[in-house]
């Protein structure tokens, strides 16, 4: 066994072991349980726009723009 069948059996190593690493399958990022509670708002031309008279939870709005729908996560000392 030369040096050279070495470094050939070493580059072919390395090189099977990144294609491994690129073909793996990647888990997909959950959402954070906050951001699951969140009813997106929707854009909808011809949806009726709820009248209401006095104090109503209104769900599904109908808007145009809300913002960035995000959580934040941070730490605190008690």
């Amino acid at each position: 066994m030369g040096i050279e069948t070495l470094v050939g059996q070493l580059v072919i190593g390395l090189a099977l072991a990144a294609l491994s690493y690129v073909l793996t399958p990647k888990p997909q990022q959950e959402k954070p349980p906050a951001a699951m509670d969140l009813e997106a708002p929707t854009a909808e031309a011809g949806r009726t726009i709820p009248v209401v008279f006095g104090t109503m939870r209104v769900k599904g709005l109908n808007v145009l723009w809300y913002g960035d729908i995000q959580t934040y996560e941070y730490d605190t000392e008690a």
